[in-house]
This record gives structure tokens, sequence and C-alpha cells, in this order.
């Protein structure tokens, strides 16, 4: 492997944790209204966070550029607040990625959380527990499958983001450079041998993921 190849896993793999933490801060929360709203705009919100499943990776990391460039009302506030600019930098990148990343996120808690009974929430509600106190005694634990699966997914979508992570960070080694850009490099330039190498360590590693989460809900499925 190339020390090219080396620094975009390296890149890769910290936008990925970045990302996931990031997500899971915003996610839970998000996924927790969305399962016990009855809220009438509940539907716009779950269609926003459903977007990037059917939006082209492209055209949200279009808007994103305009929206994070030095002219976009994000990115020309930023700038003047620190003096450097969102596009084609890290931080760009790690704003792109849980954007088109929530959705895989959101919608695995939010089934844990719809799947919970409201008896059990209502019997910790009558041992006086608060609010919060229900929420992080009793309805985390009970939708812990969902969220090993929504961090599973979610640190693994990252790792494959081509689209979005292209139009904002651009290419540049070392710094928005990841593995998925690598792969297009290598084969634009006819190097098939670096590209079959990464590619092959990509696709082993979605298999991986996957096997893992399909276990995991066997798994919740049989106890439940």
């Amino acid at each position: 492997m190339m020390t090219d190849d080396i620094t975009a896993l390296w890149v890769t793999l910290r936008l990925a944790l970045v990302s996931t933490v990031i997500l899971l801060l915003i996610g839970t929360p998000i996924a927790w209204w969305l399962a016990r709203s009855r809220a009438p705009f509940k539907i716009l919100v779950e269609a926003l966070v459903a977007l990037p499943l059917v939006l082209p990776p492209t055209v949200l990391g279009f808007y994103l550029l305009l929206l994070l460039s030095a002219d976009g009302p994000a990115g020309g506030f930023w700038h003047t607040l620190t003096g450097t600019g969102l596009a084609f930098t890290f931080t760009g990148l790690v704003i792109g990625s849980v954007l088109y990343s929530l959705p895989f996120v959101v919608q695995p808690l939010q089934n844990a959380f719809a799947a919970i009974d409201e008896p059990v929430l209502e019997a910790a509600s009558t041992l006086r527990a608060g609010g919060m106190d229900r929420f992080f005694s009793v309805a985390l634990p009970l939708a812990r499958s969902g969220l090993l699966t929504a961090t599973t997914l979610g640190f693994a979508h990252t790792i494959g983001e081509f689209g979005v992570v292209l139009m904002i960070g651009g290419n540049i080694p070392g710094k928005t450079q990841v593995l998925s850009i690598a792969i297009y490099d290598h084969v634009e330039s006819l190097q098939y041998a670096q590209a079959h190498i990464l590619s092959a360590g990509l696709l082993a590693f979605s298999f991986i993921i996957l096997v893992l989460v399909y276990r995991m809900n066997t798994r919740a499925g049989a106890r439940s």
C-alpha cells in the first residue's frame, strides 16, 4: 500500500470516528422525539432526516458547498468568526458526513425506541423517575440493539462516502482525500492493482459490518 493510501486510510477512519460520535449525539434525541412525538409536523422532520437516502450525493454535496463556501451563509460566518474556511477542510467533511449519514443512525434508533412498551416507561414514572432518568436508565438499555446498529451503520456508511466528500472536500492528499477518492484516483491513472487492494479491503469491511448488524438483530429478536 502506498504512503498516500495509508494517509487516506487514516483520514477516512478519523472522519468516520468523529462523524459517528457527532451522529449519536445529534441523532439519539432526534430519534427519541420521532418515536414518541405526535406533533403534526413530525412527518416533515422524518422526510427531512431521510432525504439523503434518495437524494443523489452530488446534489447534497453541491448545496453544502454553496452553504459552506466563503460566500455562503455558514462558511462566511465561520470565516468571519475564525478566519478559516469550511469548504475543502476536514471540518467541512465532518459536516457533510454527518448530514449524509444521519438517516442511517436515526432510523434504527427510532425503530428501537418505538418498540419499547409504554407501560414500561409508565412503571418507571410511577417510581418517580424523571424524564431524563427514564431515558438513560430504561429507554437506552432497552434500545441497546438499535444503538449498536446505528453506531455500526453510521461508521460504515461514512467509510464508504464518495460524492458528498468529493464535492465538499475536493481531493487534497493528507487533508480531505479519503479511501473512496483514492480508489477513484488509482482507476483514473490506470493503477488497477492499487485500486483492487483498497476496493477489496472496503468490500470485506462492508460485508463483515453487515454480518455483524444482522447477527445483532437476530439475537435481539430471539431475546424479545
